[in-house]
C-alpha cells in the first residue's frame, strides 16, 4: 500500500467518524462512493412488545460459549498443533463480543483476555457488517479477524434464549484433547519412582504449606504441684517443616510474667525428655569417613550408610497424630487439646476424613466456693452498715442496685402512689387502748411502713405519727446474729391478718380501693385477693348448693336478685365454716357487689375540681378546646365520653381519677358525648367562679400519708346473688 493511499484510508476513517457524531449529514465530508454506513445499534432496537429500549431490557445478560481453536505450531517437532480453549461471551445489550482465554498452568502462552469487549465485523466481503445474536449457534465454525473459532458448546441460559428468539440450537459437540498436554502428562508419569526411595528434599512441602499453621487450643492440668492451676494453651503446628509451637493465654492479674512463648517453635519428640544428646547425633542421614590409605594426596570421601549403624531412632509428633480429645506429651508436661480453628478443621476432613469435631470445654473448673462467715451483728448503726465493715478495711457504702431500680420504677409518680394503706386496730388487754384505731401504710419502692393515728376529739390520746417511716422486721429473729434480718413483705398483709410490728400487734379491718385494686391485679402474689381461689373453696360445698339456693331465694322476698351485704356474709361464712377469709369475702363481694348510683353535686365537683387546678397552677384550657375542636372533624361541638378522658390524661391534667370520671358522668349526655366547650369552660376557674370550698377541721388527721376520709366499712351495699349462684353452682333461681 502506498503512502497515499494510506492516507485517503485514514481520512476516510476520520470523517467514518465525524459522521456518526455529526448523524450523518451530507454534504462537505461525507463517506465516499460506495463506502457503507455501519449500524450503531443492537439487532434488538428495543425490548419486544415494550418501548423499554435494548441497553435497558438486556442489561447483564450475556449469551456464554464453549469454542476451541487449532492453533499451528511451525517451530516445534514435537507438536504440529494446539487445541487452544476460549470462552466467547456475547452481550445483549449492544451486540459486544469478548474472547477469553481460561489460563493453563505451565502453558508456556500468555492467557486471559484474548479479543476485548467490542462489536466484532463480520468477515469480508461482508465486513460492513456486524455479528449478532443470529450468528451464533452449536457445532458451527465462526471467524473473528481471519482466527476460526469452533463453537462446541454453550450453557443453559443460551440455550433457552436462542430457542426463544427461534434458533434451532444445534446438538453440542465434544472438544478435541490437546496433544501437546497429553504428552506433558506422559512424561510427569514417566517422572514418578516405580519403587520407594529415600528423599529428604523437603522443598516441596515447603513451597506446598508454607504459611499454612494448624491451631489447637489446649488445657495444661498443674493443679497436682504447689501453687499448679490450670494453663490454657494454643499450640501451633506449622506444616512446612512440621514444628510446633506454644503460647499460654495469661488472664488478667493472674500474676505470671507474659512471655513470648510457652514452648519454642522446634520438632516436639513424642517420648520426652529423652535426655541430652551431643550436637550431630540426632540427623537425618547416617554418613561414614572414607578411608584412602597412607598416600601422599589423600582423597577425603564420605559415604551414605544404609543401614544406618548407630543412629538414633527419634519419633516426633506429626499432624496425624494431633486431634481433639489427644493428651500429647510436651517435655513431660500433659497437654490436654480440646479445640481447634475452622482451617484445621478443614484441613483434617480433606486429608483424613475426619468428620467429628466435637470441643472440650478448655476453661478450668471454678474453684469451690468457700463460704464467708461473718460476726453477729454488734447492735450498732444498721445491719447492712455493720456487715460493710466486715468486708474490707475501710467500710465503703456501695449503693443496691437491685434496690434502686426498684425504687425509680415503683416509686410514688402521678395519681399512682404505689401505697398499700390498711384501716387497721391494735391488740391489746390495756383497756384504754382497744378501741385506737390506725392507718398502716406499707411503702412498695422501699418495703418501709408507717403508722398514723387519725386524732380524734376527747379520746384521750394524741394522735398523729404512731411509727414513722421504717422496715419493720419479722418477729421472733435473733437480734445479735451474722446474717440480715428478715422484714414484713407485702404479700403478708391482707384484711384479717395480724402484723407484729415492733411489739404492737395489729389486725387489719379494712383497706383503701387503691389497696384491693393493686391486690387483685397482681393476684399471683396476693392468692386471698385471687377470685378463682375464693370460689374454688365454696365450690368444694357442691353438695350444699340447693340447700344454698333456698337460702338466698328466702332471704329475697321481692326476688330483686340481690340480697343485703350483711345477709350475704352470714350465708357464705355460715356454708364454709371458718374457710373463707376476710380478704377472700370481699373481693368476691367486690366482683359481684351492685354498683350504687353517684348522687354529687356538680357544683361541688366543680369546686374540687377547681382547687386542684389552682394547686397546680393550671389554666391552660384554651389548648384543650382546640385540640378538641380539631378531633371533631364533624363541627358539633360534642366529642365521646372516652375521648374527653383521653385528652385530659395524655395532657396530664391534674385531677384525680375519680374526680375526672366523676365530672365526665355529669356532663355526658345520652349517647355518651360531652360538649367540650361547656365542660372545659367550667373547669376555668379564671372565668367561671365557685364558691370556696369549706375548710377541713385542723382537728382532722394530718400525716404524710395522704388519706381523705375513712374507708367504707363495706365494699358494696348489696350483692347480686344470681349471677354468683350461677357463675359457681351453675344454679339459677325461679
Amino acid at each position: 500500500m502506498t503512502s497515499k493511499n494510506m492516507t485517503s484510508e485514514l481520512v476516510g476513517q476520520g470523517k467514518s467518524h465525524r459522521m456518526l457524531v455529526t448523524e450523518g449529514k451530507h454534504g462537505v465530508g461525507e463517506l465516499p462512493l460506495g463506502q457503507k454506513t455501519k449500524p450503531q445499534y443492537s439487532v434488538f432496537p428495543k425490548a419486544i412488545g415494550s418501548p423499554v429500549p435494548s441497553w435497558v431490557a438486556f442489561d447483564k445478560q450475556v449469551l456464554s460459549f464453549d469454542a476451541y481453536e487449532e492453533d499451528e505450531v511451525h517451530d516445534k517437532r514435537e507438536e504440529k498443533y494446539r487445541i487452544r480453549r476460549y470462552k466467547i461471551f456475547f452481550y445483549l445489550e449492544d451486540d459486544t463480543i469478548q474472547v477469553n482465554e481460561p489460563e493453563v498452568k505451565n502453558s508456556g502462552l500468555p492467557q486471559g483476555t484474548f479479543i476485548r469487549r467490542h462489536r466484532i465485523p463480520l468477515p469480508p466481503p461482508d465486513d460492513d457488517q456486524f455479528y449478532n445474536v443470529y450468528h451464533f449457534n452449536i457445532s458451527i465454525d465462526i471467524v473473528f479477524y481471519g482466527r476460526t473459532f469452533k463453537i462446541y458448546d454453550c450453557d443453559a441460559f443460551t440455550k433457552n434464549f436462542l430457542k426463544k428468539i427461534g434458533i434451532k440450537v444445534n446438538s453440542p459437540g465434544q472438544c478435541p484433547e490437546d496433544p501437546y498436554t497429553e504428552m506433558r502428562k506422559e512424561t510427569l508419569d514417566c517422572v514418578q519412582p516405580l519403587r520407594p526411595y529415600e528423599s529428604f528434599d523437603t522443598l516441596k512441602q515447603f513451597l506446598e504449606y508454607d504459611g499454612k499453621v494448624l491451631r489447637f487450643f489446649c488445657m495444661w492440668d498443674d493443679s497436682v504441684s504447689l501453687f499448679g492451676d490450670h494453663r490454657q494453651l494454643i499450640l501451633h503446628y506449622f506444616l512446612s517443616d512440621d514444628t510446633i509451637e506454644i503460647k499460654e493465654l495469661l488472664p488478667h492479674n493472674s500474676g505470671r510474667d507474659p512471655m513470648p512463648f510457652f514452648l519454642q517453635r522446634g520438632k516436639l519428640p513424642k517420648y520426652g525428655p529423652p535426655g541430652v544428646y551431643q550436637p550431630g547425633e540426632v540427623t537425618e542421614k547416617v554418613v561414614l569417613n572414607v578411608y584412602s590409605g597412607y598416600r601422599v594426596s589423600r582423597v577425603h570421601g564420605y559415604l551414605l550408610d544404609k543401614y544406618k549403624m548407630g543412629k538414633l531412632e527419634q519419633e516426633f509428633y506429626k499432624d496425624s497424630d494431633l486431634s481433639i480429645g489427644t493428651t500429647i506429651n510436651v517435655w513431660g508436661r500433659k497437654v490436654l487439646l480440646c479445640d481447634c480453628d475452622e482451617f484445621t478443621k478443614t484441613y483434617y476432613k480433606t486429608k483424613y476424613g475426619i468428620e467429628n469435631f466435637t470441643s472440650i470445654s478448655c476453661k478450668p473448673p471454678s474453684p469451690p466456693k468457700i463460704e464467708r462467715k461473718f460476726p453477729p451483728y454488734t447492735g450498732f448503726g444498721s445491719e447492712e452498715d455493720s456487715l460493710r465493715s466486715c468486708l474490707g478495711l475501710v467500710p465503703i457504702v456501695r449503693p443496691n442496685l437491685k434496690d434502686f431500680w426498684k425504687f425509680m420504677e415503683i416509686d410514688s409518680y402521678g395519681n399512682i402512689s404505689n401505697i398499700l394503706r390498711f384501716f387497721a386496730k391494735l391488740i391489746t388487754d390495756k383497756c384504754a387502748d382497744q378501741d385506737r384505731l390506725f392507718i398502716l401504710s406499707y411503702f412498695l419502692s422501699n418495703n418501709t411502713i408507717s403508722v398514723f393515728e387519725p386524732i380524734e376529739e376527747n379520746s384521750g390520746n394524741a394522735g398523729g405519727l404512731f411509727l414513722k417511716r421504717m422496715r419493720v422486721k419479722r418477729p421472733g429473729q435473733e437480734v445479735f446474729k451474722s446474717e440480715l434480718s428478715e422484714y414484713i413483705e407485702p404479700e403478708e398483709l391482707y384484711v384479717g391478718a395480724k402484723v407484729n410490728v415492733n411489739g404492737y400487734v395489729f389486725i387489719l379491718l379494712n383497706a383503701d380501693e387503691y389497696t384491693f385494686r393493686f391486690m387483685e391485679e397482681n393476684s399471683d402474689r396476693f392468692p386471698f385477693s385471687n377470685l378463682e381461689l375464693a370460689l374454688q373453696k365454696l365450690k368444694d360445698e357442691k353438695s350444699k348448693s340447693r340447700e344454698i339456693k333456698q337460702v338466698f331465694r328466702n332471704a329475697d322476698c321481692y326476688v330483686t336478685k340481690m340480697v343485703h351485704y350483711n345477709t350475704f356474709r352470714d350465708i357464705l361464712m355460715g356454708v364454709t365454716v371458718g374457710k373463707l377469709s376476710e380478704q377472700e369475702f370481699i373481693t368476691i363481694v367486690r366482683h359481684y357487689g351492685v354498683p350504687e348510683e353517684p348522687c354529687e353535686d356538680s357544683n361541688l365537683l366543680i369546686a374540687m375540681a377547681h382547687e386542684q387546678l389552682k394547686k397546680n397552677f393550671f389554666e391552660n384550657f384554651e389548648k384543650f378546646i382546640f385540640c378538641c375542636k380539631y378531633e371533631d372533624r364533624e363541627k358539633k361541638n360534642v366529642l365521646p365520653s372516652k375521648d374527653i378522658k383521653r385528652l385530659c390524661k395524655s395532657s396530664r391534667l391534674p385531677l384525680t381519677n375519680d374526680l375526672l370520671e366523676s365530672l365526665v358522668t355529669k356532663f355526658e349526655d345520652s349517647e355518651k358525648q360531652i360538649n367540650y366547650e361547656s365542660f372545659f369552660s367550667a373547669l376555668n376557674w379564671r372565668i367561671n367562679r365557685m364558691p370556696e370550698l369549706i375548710a377541713i377541721s385542723p382537728l382532722k388527721e394530718r400525716c404524710e400519708d395522704v388519706w381523705i376520709g375513712m374507708p367504707s366499712p363495706i365494699p358494696s351495699k348489696y350483692v347480686n346473688y344470681f349471677k354468683f349462684l350461677k357463675d359457681v353452682y351453675g344454679l339459677e333461681v325461679e
